[in-house]
């Protein structure tokens, strides 16, 4: 009985560690430098947040938070990097509106946005830039429709990839302005900014933080934004919903773990991207970029992923978009 007694303690006492265990696992991370994947090649939106993300986390938890671009196949190369990473934190993902996007577009996506991710926070809310090359005669959407109906399908315009969030704010205009362009992919939004400043397009829809300081330096043209309000940093540029109403679209940055990633994890890791989105330099770099902090649960970006899911469901049916292979 004795035996049996200081057994059942034993056990007892083994159990107790694990529970303790828990929780200090969580206080020792980060143990090594965590990397935030972003799917694009440097110098577009998903860059920009990423980089001033990485840097607050780096000076509020400590150790080492570094951005590693993973461009290609429309952003689903670094996603599925991510989510086939170990869950311990230490591989992170930061990624835009193709998340919602990508499991209505491709056939067979190397992952699930919903199943294989812990939503983290929605780290913004913003909209996109429709922007021309200073040697296209065109400043505003009305002459864009006039051009586009004069030249069917000579026009082009570029987006960070097939299926992605600035290629699908093209479809939509096309859809609903009666026109017919020609869509050309890059392989993230930065390389398709640089390819309308080198003459390789006409138009692109870029993210804010791309393209308004080149719109600025005039080394292209801010024609128009896709949300339902024009930009406070260039209040000049129209909405595209002026001219063609009911037209909107709005994008989005998000921060995900992979699935499985501890709890104690995910919950601090809100918690600091929140605080470091919502520190006043951060703020002001920001909105200065046509992007506002959000700072959502993981719930509530959860439940905002599913939404948004359904809404570009509806959009690729009414438009005619066939999947990917």
């Amino acid at each position: 009985m004795k035996t049996v007694h200081t057994l059942y303690l034993c056990a007892l006492a083994a159990a107790l560690q694990c529970v303790a265990a828990a929780p200090a696992a969580a206080q020792a991370w980060p143990s090594q430098p965590v990397r935030i994947i972003s799917p694009f090649s440097p110098g577009g939106g998903t860059d920009f947040v990423g980089r001033l993300l990485a840097k607050n986390l780096t000076e509020q938890i400590g150790g080492t938070f570094i951005v590693e671009n993973r461009p290609g196949a429309s952003a689903t190369i670094g996603a599925a990097m991510v989510a086939k990473a170990p869950p311990d934190g230490h591989t992170l993902l930061i990624s835009a509106t193709e998340m919602s996007i990508h499991p209505i577009l491709w056939a067979k996506l190397p992952y699930d946005p919903l199943k294989d991710f812990v939503c983290v926070s929605q780290l913004t809310s913003g909209q996109f830039v429709l922007a021309a090359h200073p040697a296209v005669p065109v400043r505003t959407v009305k002459q864009l429709i006039a051009l586009a109906k004069s030249r069917p399908g000579q026009l082009n315009y570029g987006s960070s990839g097939a299926g992605s969030g600035t290629h699908l704010p093209g479809e939509l205009f096309q859809l609903m302005a009666g026109i017919r362009w020609t869509h050309i992919p890059f392989k993230g939004s930065g390389s398709s900014v640089i390819g309308l400043m080198t003459g390789e397009v006409d138009f692109v829809f870029g993210s804010t933080a791309g393209v308004f300081p080149h719109a600025r330096s005039h080394r292209l043209r801010a024609v128009a934004v896709t949300g339902s309000k024009r930009p406070v940093e260039m209040p000049d540029v129209p909405t595209i919903g002026e001219s063609i109403p009911g037209y909107e679209v709005t994008g989005w940055y998000g921060f995900y773990a992979p699935a499985g990633t501890s709890a104690d994890i995910v919950r601090r890791l809100h918690v600091e991207s929140r605080r470091a989105l919502t520190r006043p330099e951060a703020q002001d770099a920001l909105i200065k970029s046509g992007n506002e902090p959000v700072g959502s649960s993981p719930a509530e970006f959860a439940a905002f992923l599913r939404a948004e899911i359904a809404k570009w469901a509806k959009v690729a049916a009414s438009s005619g978009l066939k999947k990917t292979q």
